[in-house]
């Protein structure tokens, strides 16, 4: 193979290919540290009929972490949802391209060793004063860790995706029936009379006893279930190998310290370490708390009253979480939502007398009246009346009339006309590329569809908990 390359002279077609690869020789060893001597030939995820490896796993892995900035690197170590979605990002790149690989298998895609040796002949990385160089090639293969026949395998298969998605890829011109619809639909005007009815416009006295207790019994008021809790921060600069590990011992002390009976406080306090309670919060009100991440918050809606959490690293130090105590939702007692059912009761008045007068106009309207407090405009699908307004007016056709319920309001509205829109070359310019990259999207959504459905994918559990479960 290095011989057949030696000896081609072609130019390169898929240079933006091989430059994935020049990523992956940086950082090789990052990996083999990691996972040390595990990596034997184990199957990670089956994509139809062929295997993802937890070698090729870890060679994405070094890849991705070798394009990382430091703070980037320190997030997916410290931050347990961050690390999971790095994970899974990797998992999805691979099975995605296996996938793509399959595909080109199975439409008889060739690439030939002459194709590979042209793009590695011409690639900058392999050449010297202009001249494919043995010495660079052999050199950069050395320090990667890859075989020849390893490399050319890389190669082959991503030139094959590119093969395989050209033309998912290529672009798509709109027809100009379909860019005139929509252009019509966007830019469209419509003359349209309305009236408001603001519910404050009306007044209701002091509800009565009685009135509030059947309002309550129609609209019983619930409180959500709520958790308080309470966690020990053990501060440190975690990007600082010296503080990490005298934290840890610190944190490991607070953790035996609670496991032998200690309340938080008191293992905290023991080991000089800061203790804070969290007031009750519920599902709708989380707690803003600068150390609690969204995924330590998900952690206390998962965990039983009274417990602790394992020992988490945070960004701030060693975190170890207790939920103190859970309050099932219930229903509110009628004296402790008195006063807000009064305010809800008035509201709800307000809003009935409201409707009553928007009918009166509508009724008015129907019978050839002329509206009542009536306001004209000319309305787009993005100004000119009120959103709730504009909405229905582009959803009625011309000619009706109806009642628009809105947040404070209700509004009587009779759509006047249809006004197609003035053409304006740029904004059919623009609606068109638009167009196009919708249908390029749609396109490539169902070919991934397709690619899913005739590629199953499945994990193997037992390797992925060996080698991944710790990978966070």
């Amino acid at each position: 193979m290095l011989e057949y390359l030696r000896n081609a002279s072609e130019k390169p077609i898929a240079k933006f290919l091989i430059t994935i690869l020049a990523f992956s020789f940086v950082g090789w060893g990052v990996a083999e540290w990691i996972f040390g001597n595990v990596m034997g030939d184990t199957t990670l995820v089956r994509v139809g009929g062929e295997k993802i490896s937890v070698q090729q796993y870890n060679l994405e892995r070094s890849r991705q972490m070798a394009t990382m900035t430091r703070d980037e690197m320190r997030n997916v170590y410290v931050d347990p949802v961050a690390a999971q979605k790095f994970q899974n990002d990797i998992i999805s790149k691979l099975t995605t391209q296996q996938m793509v690989e399959n595909r080109g298998r199975e439409m008889g895609f060739i690439v030939s060793d002459h194709r590979i040796a042209r793009e590695i002949r011409e690639y900058p990385e392999f050449q010297e004063k202009g001249a494919f160089s043995t010495l660079k090639f052999d050199s950069v293969l050395n320090n990667s860790g890859y075989s020849e026949a390893e490399f050319a395998e890389i190669l082959r298969a991503n030139v094959l995706r590119s093969m395989v998605l050209g033309a998912v890829g290529a672009p798509i011109k709109t027809p100009k029936f379909a860019t005139d619809a929509m252009y019509n639909a966007r830019y469209a005007e419509r003359n349209i009379d309305y009236a408001t009815v603001k519910f404050d416009d009306f007044k209701v006295g002091e509800p009565a006893e009685q009135d509030l207790r059947d309002y309550y019994a129609q609209h019983p008021q619930t409180i959500a279930e709520t958790r308080a809790a309470s966690y020990v921060l053990v501060l440190a600069d975690m990007s600082k190998p010296d503080e990490y590990g005298d934290a840890y011992e610190v944190a490991i002390k607070v953790e035996d310290a609670i496991i032998g009976g200690d309340t938080l406080a008191d293992a905290a306090s023991k080991n000089k370490a800061k203790f804070i309670s969290v007031k009750p919060f519920s599902a709708e009100k989380l707690p803003t708390d600068d150390v609690l991440t969204d995924a330590m918050i998900s952690k206390l809606f998962n965990m039983d009253e009274g417990t602790e959490s394992e020992l988490i690293e945070t960004k701030s130090g060693f975190v170890i979480m207790r939920l103190d105590k859970i309050t099932p939702a219930h229903t509110a007692e009628f004296e402790s939502v008195k006063k807000s059912l009064a305010a809800d009761w008035a509201r709800d008045a307000k809003r009935k007398q409201a409707y009553m007068r928007a009918n009166e106009i509508l009724v008015d309207v129907n019978a050839g009246k002329e509206m009542a407090g009536k306001k004209s405009a000319t309305v787009s699908r993005t100004n000119g009346a009120p959103n709730d307004v504009l909405v229905a007016a582009f959803k009625a056709a011309p000619g009706t009339s109806s009642i628009v319920p809105s947040n404070d309001a209700f509004y009587v509205m009779t759509v006047k006309s249809n006004h197609k829109p003035t053409a304006d070359a740029k904004k059919s310019a623009d609606l068109a590329k638009e167009v196009s990259n919708l249908t390029a999207r749609g396109l490539t959504d169902d070919y991934n569809s397709f690619l899913i459905r005739e590629n199953p994918v499945r994990i193997n559990e037992k390797v992925y908990r060996r080698f991944l479960s710790n990978d966070q």
